[in-house]
């Protein structure tokens, strides 16, 4: 028996920390007063998996926020959702200056920081012992809903300041070095789009080499070569050397480089949909299985296991790390699976090629993604998608027998940071997953979890 002398376990409402609620006044802001940037108003699709999602924010004029002075988000607050199907999702908020407001679906946890650590009474909250609790308090089945009341009858194991700010620090730095490599996924990914669009849409070593040559540029790139003529160049011969200087007219896209071809996407890659899995469950339910990845699963990068498949599908309906998809119904997007083992569902294209790089064809389906999801938006019904007509009427450039050569490394190079730091960060956050439970309930000692989070990074 592990000796956790000093650990109380209290309900949350008798521990030092404030709740507080939103504004429900007639100053309370309305959608009308919604704007495209401003003082951000949290909603509950605002917090994801235990993460404040920025992006999913609305904003109201800084004179509203002013109006208003209850439910004002605070560095080191808490935020947790008290209504809906995200009933109980918190997230910890971080920052500076005004951080914003919750709407009424919300509510606002201050800990006093002598006494609670806000990150350790965090991890608390999205802990499984403590979100097993929080489900006895929730009412409600067609729209769940938590009360300020029942919420403070929640009991809540706490440990003395210390070993709180241990154990946020040991969790914390797991969680720090998942942001680290997202932060450097965005800049790679953000490299990839400019790189790409400058090689293969605005053919812009193609006008650098025309200017040098004192070739003619088609006068649909003239702007383009203004612009080009102000940048100082990189030293990129190796790349530069791949590119003609001269354009050529062609009846499918106009004006393309000389000796380059135009290909749709459908012959660049291979488009492979995936199988309606209900028919193809485990015999058993202790056979061997492979989590089921639809829509939802590749938006969050992770197979949750709720849906099993057989281990015995063909072959090229199970996907791994590495692997391009692209669901073409409901939300369309393309990514590289990087969430392990898997099988495919209906609705998804697993993306392969035997001739083209994988580097080359991700890059242009995400090139044409756009417009597919116009199409799509247009002809939704109840759920708009693509069909493979659209693929061959999308346009792809080739270059003259030169794709495959290591000169275009970069591209790969970049492609493969991005694979291998997103395997990283799972496997991290599986190990945080692993240890904060019992870190939270003391079955895990700080010094043994501090070893292991030292060995994994």
């Amino acid at each position: 028996m592990h000796d956790l002398k000093g650990w109380v376990y209290e309900k949350l409402g008798d521990l030092p920390i404030l709740f507080i609620d939103s504004d429900r006044s007639k100053r309370y802001p309305k959608r009308s007063e919604f704007q495209d940037q401003g003082i951000a108003f949290l909603n509950a699709e605002s917090i994801s998996s235990g993460r404040f999602d920025r992006t999913k924010v609305n904003h109201i004029p800084y004179e509203k926020y002013e109006e208003i002075k209850k439910g004002r988000v605070e560095n080191g607050d808490i935020v947790l959702t008290m209504r809906g199907n995200g009933v109980g999702d918190a997230a910890l908020i971080f920052g500076e200056g005004i951080l914003g407001l919750i709407n009424a679906q919300m509510l606002i946890l201050r800990p006093n920081d002598e006494t609670i650590n806000s990150k350790f009474l965090y991890y608390g909250f999205i802990s499984p012992q403590f979100k097993c609790e929080l489900s006895n308090f929730v009412s409600g089945s067609a729209q769940p809903q938590l009360t300020m009341t029942h919420l403070r009858h929640v009991p809540f194991r706490v440990p003395p300041l210390a070993e709180q700010k241990a154990i946020a620090h040991i969790l914390g730095s797991l969680d720090d070095k998942i942001e680290l490599n997202r932060q450097m996924n965005e800049t790679l990914e953000a490299m990839a789009q400019a790189l790409f669009k400058s090689c293969f849409v605005d053919f812009d070593p193609v006008i650098d080499n025309a200017l040098a040559a004192g070739n003619d540029i088609p006068d649909e790139f003239i702007e383009r070569a203004e612009q080009r003529k102000a940048i100082e160049k990189k030293d990129n011969a190796d790349i530069q050397a791949l590119f003609p200087d001269e354009f050529e007219f062609t009846e499918e896209m106009g004006w393309i480089p000389k000796g380059w071809e135009v290909k749709p996407l459908d012959e660049v890659a291979n488009y492979l949909n995936g199988l309606a899995l209900q028919k193809y469950r485990p015999e058993n339910i202790d056979d061997d299985y492979l989590p089921v990845v639809k829509i939802a699963q590749l938006r969050e990068g992770l197979a949750n296991h709720d849906e099993k498949a057989s281990i015995n599908i063909k072959p090229e309906y199970i996907i791994d790390n590495g692997d391009v998809i692209f669901s073409w119904s409901g939300s369309l997007l393309v990514d590289v699976w990087c969430g392990g083992k898997a099988a495919l569902n209906q609705h998804l294209f697993k993306v392969t090629s035997g001739e083209y790089p994988k580097w080359f064809y991700l890059n242009y389906t995400k090139y044409h993604l756009a417009e597919f999801q116009r199409i799509a938006t247009d002809k939704a019904v109840t759920m708009g998608h693509i069909k493979r007509g659209h693929l061959k009427e999308a346009l792809c450039v080739i270059p003259e027998n030169r794709v495959d050569d290591n000169v275009f490394a970069v591209f790969e190079d970049i492609l493969n940071k991005q694979i291998s730091s997103r395997i990283e960060s799972q496997t991290i956050a599986k190990l945080r997953d692993t240890i904060l439970p019992k870190l939270m309930s003391g079955e895990l000692r700080i010094p043994d979890a501090a070893a292991l989070v030292d060995e994994a990074l």
